[in-house]
């Protein structure tokens, strides 16, 4: 080794702009800001959606619709899979802790019955809601459909 083969230690040269540090380094003056406006300045943040005054396009763009902040969301289970889950498990009530501990629905669902699929067993069930043909197909097998608030 001799002083033709040093070399500077890994990751001791930064490759990155040095700005503002005077004319002579091509980045001074500026500082590759450019001459004026809101850019230029110290401290510049730009909101989300600003587009330098013009009217931004969420502005422009028509409105629709209309959220209806009343609405009751339901989560739907299908009798289908009440049927799935009391052959698997043997389960013959159904109840929001019973969906839950399945993992069916979760703690804060408001559970709908729906119709969809076919029901063999005579379940009892507990739900917030019930399709009216829910209710048939679960009382037609001998089960009960009870609504809780």
């Amino acid at each position: 080794m001799d002083l033709s083969n040093l070399k500077p230690a890994e990751g001791s040269i930064k490759n990155r702009k040095r700005i503002g540090r005077g004319q002579g380094s091509g980045r001074g003056g500026t500082s590759t800001r450019g001459n004026k406006g809101a850019k230029s300045r110290s401290g510049y943040s730009s909101k989300r959606g600003f587009e330098g005054g013009q009217m931004p396009l969420h502005r422009r763009l028509p409105k629709f619709g209309f959220k209806n902040f009343n609405r009751v969301e339901y989560r739907g289970i299908n009798t289908g899979t009440l049927q799935q889950l009391a052959n698997l498990k043997g389960i013959t009530s159904f109840d929001p802790e019973i969906l839950k501990a399945n993992g069916i629905s979760s703690k804060s669902n408001l559970i709908k019955i729906l119709a969809k699929g076919e029901l063999k067993s005579k379940l009892d069930v507990k739900a917030h809601a019930f399709s009216a043909n829910a209710i048939k197909a679960i009382e037609a097998n001998g089960g009960t459909a009870t609504k809780i608030s």
